[in-house]
């Protein structure tokens, strides 16, 4: 499938999205509290996404049954929101959302910790994100798409952490995932290179121990195998003929 290259039209209503989707998440992260059902995050979600006049990207994206995508502890992605599922003091949370606005999409994760918890949940959410902040380094006309992996995957393994294999980044368009796919991990080949107008979604989940993930019965939630707390970061970014424009995270946002 080849990739699309947007215009600056096109890259205006991402970023649009993007602005609606970073304020969904600063506001999901304000009512994160102990006591709380992942299904009350979600419905939150959902009404936070239309409020702002766009679609849940996610909801009954090829059948998944929610707005937000809510992970916790071992939970790597695609957590089913439950009224049964109570967060407590000392998980780590992540979301994962996208919203559609105006037929494009923006999607972006975030890893929140609750209340007080300890610190290898700290530092994990810490060098996850720091990972994604590595790759976009490489995230420059010219450069190749595997560079980015390379480094996400490098900064983490250098660090003792587990980079998962099994899911990876994406295009991201008017469809929710397009080409091409984006591994958090070093891969043996250069991939496409990087040309200004492509928007991609960059995503590194990671675990605190190894890289192997399960899928759980429901045939959504994906967990790490030795059930070590796993984190998320993600942001839709847009390459230009400059530095990478990230646009669902602003510099006073999620930075």
């Amino acid at each position: 499938m080849p990739i699309s290259i947007k215009s600056s039209r096109e890259i205006e209503l991402m970023a649009e999205a993007g602005r609606i989707l970073e304020k969904v998440h600063l506001e999901l992260g304000k009512a994160l509290h102990p006591g709380m059902s992942t299904l009350d995050i979600d419905r939150l979600g959902k009404k936070l996404i239309e409020g702002y006049g766009c679609i849940p990207s996610f909801l009954n994206y090829n059948g998944y049954p929610a707005s937000i995508c809510v992970s916790v502890n071992e939970e790597v992605v695609h957590g089913i929101p439950s009224r049964h599922r109570i967060i407590k003091e000392g998980d780590i949370v992540s979301l994962d959302a996208g919203v559609i606005y105006k037929g494009y999409h923006s999607d972006a994760a975030r890893t929140h910790a609750i209340g007080k918890v300890s610190k290898e949940a700290e530092d994990l959410i810490k060098v996850t994100r720091e990972c994604f902040f590595e790759g976009i380094k490489y995230a420059k006309e010219g450069n190749h798409l595997f560079d980015i992996s390379r480094a996400i995957g490098r900064y983490a393994s250098e660090r003792g952490y587990g980079v998962v294999r099994d899911l990876c980044g994406h295009g991201v368009g008017t469809a929710l995932h397009e080409a091409p796919e984006i591994p958090n991990y070093e891969v043996p080949r250069k991939g496409v290179k990087l040309r200004a107008g492509m928007t991609l979604a960059i995503e590194p989940m990671i675990n605190i121990g190894g890289w192997e993930v399960d899928w759980l019965d429901d045939d959504w939630t994906v967990v790490s195998r030795d059930r070590t707390l796993s984190a998320h970061y993600e942001n839709t970014i847009v390459i230009t003929d400059g530095e990478p424009r990230i646009l669902s995270a602003s510099l006073d946002g999620s930075k």
